[in-house]
Order: C-alpha cells, then sequence, then structure tokens
C-alpha cells in the first residue's frame, strides 16, 4: 500500500507502542498523522528534518520553537510571489502619501522609519517571537498534563519504561505543538496583509504591508489597486503610531493574553479517560483531542474578565484606527468601498481568531468596535484630535467599558479638565473619603477632648 493511503489510525497506535516499549526513535511521519499535520512527500521531508533537530536540541524536554519558524517560512515560501520594482516603488508612495494624510486628523507621532514591505516567509519570521511567548504557557500546560497523566494512569509492566521516557515524551509533545504552531503561523501569513492585521502589535515599532496577500484582498473589488494600497497603508501606519506612542498598550495586550494562557489548565480527567484505553478504537478520539483544543476546560471566571477587557482593549484599539483612517482618506474616492470589505472580513473572524482559538483557546474578538468606534467619533467631535489622542498617554485615561456605553460622560469630563474644572468625584472618591471620614471618628472606647476636661490633670508630685 503507497505511503500516502496509511491508515492514520496505525500512524497514531504505532507511535503510541514505540513510545511504551521503550523506543528511542519515533518515525515522523507517525507523528504528522497523528497531529492532522499535512503528510505530503514535500512537506513531510521538510518536517522529519525538523523534528529531528527539534529533538536532538531539546535534550531536558523543552519546546524548541525553532522548529515552528521553520514550519511557518516553509509554508509561507510555497506559492511565493516576488514583487517587481515598479510594485515597490507605488507600495513606497503609498506611505508616503499615507503619512501625509495622517499627520492631518491625529496627533500621535509619526514613526521613525519608512513603512516596509515583507514576503509570507519574512512575516512568519518576524512575528514569530511574538506567538511563541503567547504559545508557550499552554505547551508546558499540555507537556506537563500528557506527562503526569500517562505516568499515573500506564499499566504496572510499562511504569518503569514511561519513567525512564518521561523526558522523551515531553519532548515529542513540546514538538507537536511547535509543529502546529507553525502550521497556525504559516497559513496565517498567507491570509494577513499587514503587521497589524490582527488587532495586537506583532512587530516592533514598525509599519509593514505584505504585496501578495494585498493583492488577494484586492481581487475582484471593482477598486482600483493603488486605492487599496493606500488605504491599508493608512490602517497600518495607524496601528503602528499608536502603538509605538503607547507603549504600555503592547505590554497590556501581551501580559493579558499571557496571563490568559497561564491560567489554563487541562482537563486531566479526559486524558485519563484517553490513556485509560490505547485500544485502537479510541486512536481517533485521542488524536482529535489533541489538536482540537477539547483537552482545555471551559475559561475560569478570572478568565471571562480578563476576556472582556482585552475585547475592550481590542474594540478600542480598532475603533481608533477605523476613525482615524476614515479621516485620513477623505479625499479617496473608493475608501468605503474598502473600509466595508474590512469590515465584512472581520465580521467572519479575520484572520487571527482561528489562530488564538487554536493556540490558546481565546476567542479575541472586538465585539463593541462599532460601540466603540461611535465613541471615539462622538469625541473627536467634541474636544478635537488632541484632547481624543491624549487619552492614550496612560492606561488610567483610556476610555472605559461605560465610557463605550455612554459617551456624553465622558466627553463632560474631557470639556470639564478643558476648562480646569476639578473632576466631579466618582464612586471610588466616594467610598475613599467614607472610609476615611469613618477611620477619623473616634470610637466609644477612646477618650475625647472632652472627656480630658471633665477629668483634669493630674498635679505633680511634691517634691
Amino acid at each position: 500500500m503507497p505511503d500516502d493511503d496509511k491508515n492514520p489510525d496505525d500512524e497514531f497506535q504505532d507511535m503510541i507502542r514505540d513510545i511504551l516499549s521503550g523506543k528511542s526513535g519515533v518515525d515522523p511521519s507517525q507523528l504528522a498523522g497523528a497531529a492532522g499535520l499535512p503528510s505530503d512527500p514535500a512537506s513531510l521531508q521538510a518536517m522529519m528534518m525538523q523534528f529531528q533537530r527539534a529533538m536532538q536540541q531539546s535534550g531536558d524536554g523543552s519546546v524548541n520553537w525553532d522548529v515552528s519558524r521553520d514550519q511557518a517560512v516553509t509554508i509561507g515560501r510555497k506559492d511565493a510571489i516576488a514583487i517587481t520594482p515598479a510594485e515597490h516603488a507605488q507600495y513606497d508612495q503609498a506611505f508616503h502619501l499615507a503619512e501625509l494624510w495622517l499627520a492631518d486628523v491625529t496627533t500621535v507621532a509619526s514613526l521613525t522609519a519608512t513603512g516596509r514591505l515583507m514576503s509570507r516567509a519574512e512575516w512568519s519570521k518576524a512575528t514569530m517571537p511574538l506567538w511563541t511567548q503567547l504559545a508557550e504557557p499552554v505547551a508546558t500546560s499540555i507537556s506537563d498534563a500528557l506527562t503526569n497523566v500517562l505516568s499515573e494512569q500506564a499499566p504496572e509492566q510499562f511504569k518503569d519504561m514511561i519513567g525512564q521516557a518521561t523526558r522523551m515524551i515531553r519532548g515529542i509533545g513540546g514538538t507537536m505543538f511547535a509543529m502546529q504552531l507553525g502550521q497556525v503561523v504559516g497559513q496565517l501569513s498567507t491570509e494577513v496583509v499587514s503587521g497589524g492585521d490582527i488587532g495586537i502589535p506583532l512587530l516592533d515599532d514598525e509599519a509593514a504591508l505584505v504585496p501578495q496577500n494585498v493583492a488577494a484582498f484586492g481581487e475582484g473589488l471593482d477598486i482600483p489597486m493603488d486605492q487599496v494600497q493606500l488605504y491599508l497603508a493608512v490602517r497600518e501606519l495607524a496601528h503602528a503610531r499608536l502603538f509605538r506612542q503607547a507603549k504600555w498598550l503592547k505590554l497590556h495586550f501581551i501580559s493579558s493574553i499571557t496571563a490568559f494562557a497561564r491560567g489554563i489548565h487541562i482537563d486531566t480527567h479526559v486524558i485519563e479517560d484517553l490513556a485509560e484505553s490505547f485500544d485502537p478504537s479510541n486512536t481517533e478520539q485521542l488524536r482529535e483531542a489533541m489538536t482540537n483544543g477539547s483537552l482545555i476546560p471551559p475559561k475560569t471566571d478570572a478568565q471571562l474578565a480578563a476576556l472582556e477587557r482585552l475585547e475592550t482593549t481590542l474594540a478600542l484599539v480598532e475603533g481608533w484606527v477605523d476613525v482615524v483612517t476614515h479621516d485620513a482618506t477623505l479625499r479617496l474616492p473608493k475608501a468605503d468601498a474598502v473600509a466595508e470589505t474590512v469590515r465584512r472580513r472581520r465580521a467572519t473572524g479575520g484572520p487571527a481568531e482561528q489562530a488564538f482559538a487554536t493556540l490558546v483557546g481565546l476567542e479575541l474578538r472586538p465585539r463593541r468596535l462599532r460601540d466603540a468606534a461611535a465613541m471615539w467619533r462622538k469625541v473627536t467631535d467634541a474636544v478635537g484630535v488632541g484632547q481624543r489622542d491624549a487619552l492614550w498617554q496612560h492606561p488610567d485615561l483610556v476610555p472605559t467599558t461605560a465610557d463605550i456605553d455612554d459617551p456624553a460622560g465622558l466627553i463632560q469630563r474631557l470639556e470639564a479638565a478643558a476648562r480646569g474644572d476639578a473632576p466631579e468625584p466618582d464612586e471610588m472618591d466616594v467610598a475613599l473619603e467614607d472610609l476615611l471620614r469613618t477611620a477619623a471618628e473616634p470610637t466609644d472606647d477612646e477618650p475625647t477632648d472632652e472627656d480630658d476636661k471633665d477629668e483634669g490633670t493630674t498635679p505633680p508630685p511634691a517634691v
């Protein structure tokens, strides 16, 4: 039977048997089939080399993320189309004009470097450090849970073998996750149009467009390509400017997503149920559990609260970018048509939603984007771009969910601050004032000044 016709169940069963029998070698073709990764000859050959190198370099059982980068870059290079000098010049002009237009509609400072163009492979390589930072907590959790449960649930005759193979099992689990990350980011590189396309800052203080994907984005829209390029250049520069000026914003996103991921605890009951039965009839269930996220239990209350904060921040960022981009592209005839395409694309989940869901179980979508954009529009019209953009200077100044619900209240506070009026005390101020007042009042057991007067003073003793 040809290799391509192998039954994935047999591949997975053979791999498990190899591990439990103490063999040191694992066939990457089995690993690819078990993990649901592509197994065509070209991809498999590259994967085998990456897997062997990863296993050699991760002797301590830690995840070797180089395999993720190599896998993503390999996918990005597939069907790559080089940009011509004429197209490069057209993009340079788009970035230049976008900078001029943005200068008229925002006080957020321009970048120190001009926008750059990236191939899909370059985008994968440049963004991988952040992806691995976000995914590492989940990879560690999965490896720990898998190792512990296999050790606890394995038949007695396999206990010693698994104990000796623990480091190898951790290495295999981590390498499988790293391969999956490479697949996800590689696929993402074929869809994103820019560095800020997913809403979070994947690049450091720079703007970038992916021309091959920009061309695919504009295909069939009946919109001149130079207008598509210019509109997307404005959006990308607005994103990059904001994250460069509000440096706390990138740290907020990364720390929040990482904290969410660290809060993930693998459902060991699912693993235990699967580990108790290494029978071939269960290999499909086991393989699916390792790749579809079913090992991650429902979100905790803390994670739900973190998710709401992330979605609010993402909505505020995307809403601000929408308003700034709209104002900057008023002179672009087809700006509204391009904007509508961006909205439709985002409404279907965008290129990053599946990536976050797969890697960290995070359904990251700016659900309140329209409301946030409406708030930014009202703030802009009421107090101008200067006061609007100043709200990004510190996390304490950024509008809240309540401000999105009630833009009028936010505008009143901003107008009062511009006049120099003292701000109205909020609930926290009132509560703190009550607490201090209560603490200053004497208790029944403490003597008052009046008590001291009534009792008088004790005369000094005679000398």
